[in-house]
């Protein structure tokens, strides 16, 4: 399968910068998408689609007699890119080339397919799609399709999203614990599903977790099941993964996975140097109050305006164990206790005597807080709505 080159680091070089411009140009017009294919080269950036496509594509667990074999060609003016999808016994795989008789080829415009693979759900087209299926004459086609027309249709519903996975079958398909363990995938689809089709920076702390029944903390190549499954529900998004433990050998093509430590603003700062401005945050780290604290401190203020920062299992806010209190449940220390406060900070312009409250540094700042079992939604925005006027705000003053 091809992917982006990286630098010896890990790290994403210009091959990153060059899918976000993909990206972004595919919900503009025609013109914008030709003049980003034209800069960054047709061969690149059908290279970018086919990656795409195939790590996509969902094949249930069945027998194939035979390796299936696609030809994909991408034309752009008099150029014609030529790639190969093959798939088997040991999954789907890509490569550059042509075959003289693949059991079926597609043949599109590449700008269409720029904007039906990368661009807003019900923006593409087919115009210039050309399908050719072999042996689809023959009468046993017509008794029973052969495996590789079957193969060739879960191809061109990739290509065109016609299968809208939700975030609960997405978790089960790739390994989170957003679901099973938890109950999260529900409410965090109620909160992403207006998200999904803007091209986004998204960023989750903690990447390990359970791979295959093997625990996957501290192995580089475990875990990232969360990662891929945002990758999946967001086809417009640059996804990037954070972890104490080196699990940069999880990244691929739209998924970058850093190394840092939660619990170190300078090392944070780092992590956004690395990313841009930010959309969405997801904290599913180390689950210490502590750590959550100085993470939300820190990333918060770069996470754009209408932007989310989600905080999960907070069950460890009332656990020793993790720094929680399960007595002084007001305590700005841990991470439910600063949570409430945050509530008043919602409704800072109502309170009447400044001195009691001093003035929090996101009160202007979060328009909205989104509390469910163990998870919070933290909605980032400009909180200036204003009180309410002056004379509703004391008793009426009793007549002498």
């Amino acid at each position: 399968m091809t992917g982006v080159l990286r630098s010896p680091r890990g790290v994403v070089s210009s091959a990153e910068n060059t899918i976000a411009r993909v990206i972004s140009a595919a919900g503009c017009r025609d013109e914008e998408i030709a003049s980003v294919v034209e800069s960054s080269g047709p061969e690149r950036v059908a290279e970018i689609l086919v990656d795409e496509i195939v790590g996509r594509v969902d094949l249930p667990p069945v027998e194939l007699d035979e390796e299936i074999v696609v030809q994909l060609w991408f034309t752009h003016g008099a150029k014609r890119i030529a790639h190969l999808v093959k798939a088997g016994s040991a999954g789907v795989t890509c490569e550059p080339g042509e075959t003289r008789e693949p059991h079926a080829r597609i043949e599109q415009d590449l700008c269409e397919a720029v904007r039906a693979v990368f661009g807003p759900r019900g923006d593409g087209a087919a115009a210039t799609r050309r399908l050719e299926l072999r042996g689809s004459g023959t009468p046993q086609a017509f008794v029973q399709p052969p495996r590789a027309f079957w193969v060739t249709q879960r191809l061109l519903a990739t290509m065109d999203d016609r299968d809208q996975i939700g975030l609960t079958e997405l978790a089960s398909r790739h390994g989170s614990d957003k679901w099973g363990i938890h109950r999260y995938t529900p409410h965090y689809q109620h909160h992403f599903e207006p998200l999904r089709d803007r091209p986004l920076t998204v960023l989750e702390i903690g990447v390990g977790g359970l791979s295959g029944g093997t625990t996957g903390y501290g192995a580089p190549d475990k875990g990232g099941g969360s990662l891929r499954m945002w990758k999946r529900y967001f086809p417009r998004a640059l996804v990037y993964g954070m972890d104490i433990a080196d699990k940069r050998a999880l990244s691929e093509q739209r998924i970058t996975v850093l190394r840092a430590d939660q619990s170190n603003p300078v090392e944070l700062h780092r992590v956004v140097e690395e990313t841009g401005p930010l959309d969405i945050v997801i904290d599913d780290g180390s689950h210490r109050s502590e750590h959550v604290l100085t993470s939300f401190a820190t990333l918060f203020p770069y996470v754009r305006d209408g932007g989310l920062y989600v905080i999960e299992d907070l069950q460890t806010s009332y656990w020793p164990r993790f720094g929680g209190n399960s007595e002084a449940l007001d305590g700005p220390a841990t991470s439910v206790g600063f949570l409430k406060s945050l509530v008043d900070g919602l409704n800072h312009e109502e309170i009447l005597d400044s001195g009691a409250r001093p003035p929090g540094a996101f009160d202007r700042h979060i328009k909205g807080l989104h509390f469910y079992h163990n998870i919070v939604f933290v909605e980032k925005g400009l909180n200036a709505e204003g009180g309410g006027p002056a004379w509703l705000r004391h008793p009426p003053r009793r007549r002498a």
